[in-house]
């Protein structure tokens, strides 16, 4: 074989082998990103049963019930809404009219099964993702600074 076609043999597998690794780090990145969703971006998008993914947004107002270990409540960012079945301990700042971030998957009725749920940290503090996407939709209205006697 001449040198100048194992040049080009070398070469083709060098870009063949770069080509394969670059597939399966965008396949590994691809599966490891967490995407996240407010109800309305939900109910445009659509994601697929068994997906994880983030949900953000406002605690509805009446909404939370307990039965037994199993909290089922609504997010809603003034839109849309969606219904989230969570088991286990909640946080303890979380409440109704607060804002919140819960990760899990769609299940099959179209109930969001959450894994994990964060709650607020202090009074004025919104998740900046939910805080992003009511500013997107023009729902979210700054608080008032407050002010002191």
């Amino acid at each position: 074989m001449k040198p100048k076609r194992k040049r080009l043999y070398l070469a083709l597998f060098g870009l063949s082998a770069l080509a394969a690794a670059a597939f399966l780090v965008v396949t590994a990145l691809d599966e490891s990103l967490l995407y996240f969703y407010t109800p309305t971006q939900l109910a445009e998008r659509g994601v697929a049963t068994g997906v994880n993914f983030r949900l953000g947004g406002i605690v509805e107002e009446e909404s939370v019930a307990q039965d037994g270990a199993t909290t089922q409540f609504v997010i809603t960012d003034r839109q849309a809404t969606i219904t989230v079945s969570f088991d286990g301990m909640l946080p303890d700042l979380f409440r109704e009219g607060q804002g919140v971030i819960a990760e899990g998957t769609l299940n099959a009725q179209g109930v969001f099964a959450a894994h994990e749920v964060l709650a607020k940290h202090d009074e004025t503090y919104m998740p900046k993702e939910v805080a992003d996407a009511l500013k997107e939709q023009g729902v979210w209205q700054e608080a008032a600074p407050v002010t002191q006697p």
